[in-house]
């Protein structure tokens, strides 16, 4: 799981909390790969909506404990993660078999996938599942994920053959 979100930071930080209560914001901030003073107002906010409790651990350390309103959050927010991840897993496997069809009608078995990550992994999977071969060949059609977008780049330039 990508552990912090801009868009919902909440999820990473109840978990780390959670799991270790011990932990100090800068090593919420490591551990997020973001700024102490993000942390911070997250943590605040997270307070004053009663997720998260701080106790004084020693004289200028604080203990986060997550509360049971905290952890039901986590857990609807957990769901939610999962939700929308099979969600995305769902759109890139129609748009690649979609894709792979209009390959397919123009007669082509084999193609070539240009992009990383987990969404170009999806595509390859899908091309395994549907019998359509990943080549290097420069003459069979290149499949660009860009996002959450597939391009067929049918033909190349000339001087990409040489």
């Amino acid at each position: 799981m990508e552990l912090y979100s801009e868009r919902n930071p909440d999820l990473p930080i109840l978990e780390i909390i959670e799991t270790d209560p011990d932990a100090t914001q800068a090593t919420l901030a490591d551990r997020l790969d973001v700024a102490i003073g993000t942390i911070n107002w997250h943590i605040k906010r997270l307070v004053e909506k009663g997720y998260v409790k701080v106790k004084r651990a020693e004289r200028k350390k604080l203990k986060y404990i997550i509360t049971p309103e905290g952890i039901a959050l986590r857990a609807h927010l957990t769901m939610d993660y999962i939700q929308n991840s099979f969600q995305l897993y769902r759109l890139m496997r129609k748009r690649m078999a979609d894709a792979l069809e209009e390959v397919r009608s123009a007669g082509f078995h084999q193609v070539r996938i240009e992009g990383e990550g987990d969404l170009a992994e999806v595509c390859r999977l899908t091309c395994m599942e549907q019998g359509i071969e990943i080549t290097q060949d420069p003459f069979a059609p290149r499949l660009v994920i860009q996002g959450l977008k597939i391009f067929i780049v049918w033909k190349e330039p000339e001087n990409a053959r040489s």
